[in-house]
């Protein structure tokens, strides 16, 4: 009987360790087990904020050269990429009749030129007879007075120096319609002139040719361009920042810039203006970001990744960005408040690159917070803290 007894209990101490086993795994790893979590202090410190943003090289001044009157494009002296120096000869167009109609207004202007001065001479000639005629006038009226004369030859006299003084009048007027004329004349000239050196296209500045829009040949419009230019000097970076993230973008912050073709390499710029419009469709800022030194070789329309700093943030508690949860539609943390969880709405400030965000209100410096959890936390859960999540894991 004693060996049945025994045989009766033998499987006791098995469920037992059986029971036991499925205890702890219910214990650890079950709905009971506490939630594993890191945990974090806050600490003070200051955040500095930036902004990224997407951009293309561009020049801040590029040009169009081209004729401001319709013509046919007789030669062009560059090609894209040439380097050009302000006034160098870029291209002509043919004057076609200009040279003729400005040798036909030099020989007008000339004959112009001697009607003027036989007017002038006559002028003179003109003058010297009303003055001679103004004396035989004085005097036959003074002889007249004495009954030396007849008052008929008094009247004679007088109306010669009448006649004598309209033809002085006659002869400064023909030589004022010749002054008018030449003037006339030299304007013309001169437009023909202007029109003329138009047709000569020189470089407005030092620059680079970007583009041969026409080859000789083609008739071009007033205003079309038969070339284009940019001055090297001036590359900026044509940034795009998101408008929801754009707070504190302003002209004069300094920034970095990454080149597609310069991954390693940050050079240093400045957000030299902010455009008043944005982009209503892409919801993007736009912003010009200039170099401080510009590197050799950088070439137009080539992708840059640009950081701008914005002012630091005033001292105070930063916590990790990881440990900001939403609740109710509220922005909070899990708080430890010994051992009892609590959500603690905060307002949040300024956050830097390095995932520190400021806190303005809602947490004080040394409070213990939950960075990562293994699962859903709710008020008063049982939690257990570890260094890593990962690690528990493995």
């Amino acid at each position: 009987m004693k060996i049945d007894a025994l045989r009766r209990w033998a499987w006791l101490p098995l469920a037992l360790m059986l029971l036991a086993g499925f205890a702890y795994v219910v214990a650890r790893s079950g709905p009971l087990a506490p939630v594993r979590v890191t945990v974090a202090t806050v600490t003070e410190g200051q955040v500095a904020p930036v902004l990224f943003g997407i951009g293309t090289v561009d020049a801040r001044r590029a040009y169009a050269v081209g004729p401001t009157a319709p013509g046919r494009l007789m030669q062009v002296e560059v090609d894209a990429g040439d380097t050009v120096r302000a006034g160098q000869l870029l291209a002509r167009l043919d004057p076609v009749d200009l040279d003729a109609r400005i040798a036909a207004l030099d020989a007008s202007a000339d004959r112009t030129r001697s009607t003027l001065a036989a007017a002038q001479a006559q002028q003179r000639d003109m003058h010297a007879r009303a003055e001679v005629a103004a004396i035989n006038a004085r005097r036959y009226v003074s002889l007249g007075q004495q009954q030396f004369v007849s008052a008929s030859a008094v009247e004679a006299r007088t109306q010669e120096h009448t006649s004598a003084r309209a033809a002085v009048d006659a002869a400064a007027a023909s030589a004022d319609s010749a002054r008018g004329d030449l003037a006339r004349l030299q304007a013309e000239r001169q437009a023909l002139v202007e029109q003329r050196d138009t047709l000569t296209l020189v470089a407005p500045v030092d620059g680079v040719v970007t583009a041969r829009e026409a080859e000789p040949g083609t008739t071009l419009v007033a205003g079309q361009a038969a070339l284009r230019l940019i001055d090297p000097a001036s590359l900026w970076v044509r940034t795009r920042i998101d408008q929801g993230r754009s707070q504190g973008l302003a002209a004069g912050l300094p920034a970095q810039i990454v080149l597609r073709s310069r991954p390693s390499e940050r050079l240093a710029g400045q957000v030299e203006r902010v455009e008043l419009i944005s982009d209503a469709i892409t919801e993007e800022r736009l912003a010009q970001v200039t170099f401080a030194t510009l590197p050799a070789g950088t070439s137009i329309g080539e992708m840059a990744e640009v950081t701008v700093q914005l002012p630091a943030a005033a001292n105070g508690p930063v916590v990790p960005n990881a440990a900001l949860q939403q609740r109710n539609g509220q922005t909070g943390v899990w708080q430890l408040d010994g051992d009892a969880l609590r959500f603690t709405a905060v307002r949040t400030g300024a956050t830097g690159p390095d995932g520190q965000v400021q806190i303005l209100d809602g947490l004080s410096t040394g409070d213990r917070i939950v960075v990562h959890s293994e699962g859903k936390l709710k008020p008063d859960a049982a939690v257990r803290i570890v260094d890593s999540l990962n690690a528990v894991r493995q």
